[in-house]
């Protein structure tokens, strides 16, 4: 499972308590973390609850941010890529799922991308937006009206999830279907 999350930690306790929550639900169902590899925020927590747990932690980083020394150097594999191009396009390739936590603009921009690709056929793989304490809202209700403008398909958005329910998520992953791949006329 790839998850997006910020290298902040935000400025609420439960962001970094449902990160351990959720790296605590990802070992008990045996998903593999694939992330970017950093040591810091909530990647880093993510990261240490997956490996405390008996998981793997599998991180995706760009040269540019190796140098910089934000890299995680305990998790089980890392993976050095030129850009962050090629860091999405590789995280994509390594996971089933797409998840993202609360973060900034850059996990926005990358499960904004995630979902972008599923639609044109790119991956087949669900996409889920953990929604602590309401933090995907406006956001959801942004898809809600590009269906009622007419830019999203309903059946589009239905494949585009938002919970803070792991059981939820769970049900979402387990019974998801993928998208039709869009055509344009």
């Amino acid at each position: 499972m790839a998850v997006y999350c910020g290298a902040s930690v935000g400025n609420k306790a439960i962001y970094q308590e449902q990160t351990k929550v959720l790296g605590q639900w990802m070992t008990n169902n045996k998903y593999d973390l694939v992330y970017g590899g950093g040591n810091i925020g909530l990647m880093g927590i993510l990261a240490d609850t997956v490996i405390d747990n008996g998981g793997k932690a599998i991180g995706v980083m760009p040269k540019f941010l190796m140098e910089r020394e934000l890299a995680y150097q305990a998790i089980t594999e890392m993976h050095i890529v030129t850009d962050m191009h090629e860091r999405k396009r590789k995280m994509i390739d390594l996971a089933d799922c797409y998840l993202a936590l609360p973060g900034g603009p850059g996990t926005l921009e990358e499960i904004s991308e995630v979902v972008s690709w599923g639609r044109v056929g790119e991956h087949q793989n669900p996409c889920v937006f953990f929604n602590v304490e309401g933090y995907y809202d406006l956001l959801a209700e942004f898809f809600d009206k590009m269906v009622r403008d007419g830019f999203l398909t309903e059946a589009d958005r239905a494949k585009i999830f938002f919970s803070d329910d792991l059981d939820a998520i769970q049900a979402f992953i387990a019974t998801f279907t993928p998208p039709t791949i869009r055509q344009y006329k």
